[in-house]
């Protein structure tokens, strides 16, 4: 593994942990919706915030 695809690998790796890579997806359901109204990343980060704090489920706090 060369050490540009070792950082490419850790890049993605954070960015799925982290969930930083959930705008871009959504981007991607959006082309296939285009009639929907498209959310700013600060609009789609708070909604985002707003369900996961609604329906905690396993997290402790």
């Amino acid at each position: 593994m060369t050490p540009r695809s070792l950082l490419r690998f850790v890049r993605w790796y954070v960015r799925e942990i982290t969930g930083a890579s959930e705008y871009e997806r959504y981007l991607d359901r959006h082309r296939a919706h285009p009639h929907m109204p498209l959310l700013s990343r600060r609009e789609y980060e708070r909604l985002r915030t707003d369900r996961r704090n609604a329906a905690p489920g396993a997290r402790c706090c």
